[in-house]
């Protein structure tokens, strides 16, 4: 099987990744039909990194992919020199394929003297020469126009939705935003359960400390309520698990979370497994390894919707399209990561 997918005759796939989560692509390109591009990657003793394609590239519409994960700095460096790489062998496009977005959530100023990193990461993207970027579940959707160039917003919404449905009791589920910044997922997500009720809960958050928030109360009625918290992602965990506990006080029957981008970093997978919730559902994303998984979490592989993303942009079809599902001849595949 060939590395370089033919399109029409104009026109030739590539899909490369860096060494952030290779299984990742490896899965997308299944989904594809074809295999990863073969890369020479390596780090010098000082850690700077050295990465070549084996093959040629030269008008080819090529695809980079790169988990952002830990280390994050290094891997997004690696994905700019990728980017450069491209450029420099002549592809007919560059672009980006970041599940998650390193840095997102650092797109406004809170206070003085502080930096928009979100902004800075899409900038050093088109510096480096990548036309287009493909993300899913961004922090802020408002973050596409810190590109100058089309962003392809991809929403794991629909994986997560379909793999919810069958296991809800519909007739008692509410569904949860764990803040005002996330109701509009959440109202959303309530209307494509058919129009489940919603509840909000108010916190606040200290800017001058990363991840810490502290919950106030509760919006909405919960009691005797099976709950489902929907959030873009768990890094510490320490406000998810918050929630959960403000949801048990105020009487909820069961506390589902949902959440795209599984970072559990540092006390995440000590404190999930303590805090009592249902099930704890989530996407590959970022790479989720065995030790960090608990018996009551599930992850579902992101492989079939970046495979989707990537044959529409590769295609000239609408992205759109997905808000609504996946395409039939991948909706069928495994699902678990």
């Amino acid at each position: 099987m060939s590395a370089i997918l033919e399109g029409t005759p104009d026109k030739r796939l590539a899909l490369v990744t860096g060494r952030a989560y290779p299984e990742q692509a490896e899965e997308t390109a299944k989904f594809l039909g074809t295999n990863v591009l073969e890369t020479t990657a390596y780090d010098f003793a000082n850690g700077e990194m050295y990465v070549r394609f084996t093959e040629p590239v030269r008008g080819a519409d090529i695809f980079i992919m790169q988990a952002h994960t830990q280390p994050i700095n290094k891997w997004i460096m690696e994905q700019l020199i990728m980017i450069d790489a491209a450029k420099r062998a002549s592809a007919r496009s560059i672009t980006v394929v970041a599940p998650f977005l390193g840095y997102s959530r650092q797109d406004k100023k809170h206070q003085g003297r502080e930096p928009i990193t979100a902004r800075l990461i899409f900038n050093l993207f088109r510096t480096a020469g990548a036309d287009r970027v493909i993300t899913v579940d961004l922090h802020a959707a408002q973050e596409q126009g810190f590109f100058n160039g089309p962003v392809d917003h991809l929403t794991a919404m629909p994986v997560l939705l379909d793999y919810m449905r069958g296991r809800l009791p519909l007739e008692n589920t509410t569904i949860v935003s764990p803040d005002a910044g996330r109701i509009k997922v959440s109202e959303q997500w309530a209307a494509k359960l058919g129009g489940l009720p919603l509840a909000f809960i108010h916190k606040t958050r200290d800017t001058t400390r990363p991840n810490h928030a502290e919950a106030h109360g509760i919006i909405g009625d919960v009691s005797g309520r099976d709950c489902v918290v929907i959030d873009d992602m768990i890094d510490t965990a320490g406000t998810i698990c918050e929630a959960v506990r403000t949801l048990y006080s105020k009487g909820a029957q069961t506390v589902t979370l949902v959440a795209t981008h599984g970072l559990l970093s540092g006390p995440a997978v000590e404190r999930l497994k303590d805090c009592g919730a249902k099930e704890i559902v989530l996407m590959d994303t970022v790479p989720i390894p065995e030790e960090k998984r608990l018996p009551n979490m599930t992850v579902l592989s992101a492989a079939p919707l970046l495979a989707a993303g990537i044959r529409s942009v590769f295609e000239s079809r609408s992205v759109t399209t997905l808000l609504n599902g996946l395409p039939e001849d991948l909706r069928t595949r495994n699902i678990y990561a």
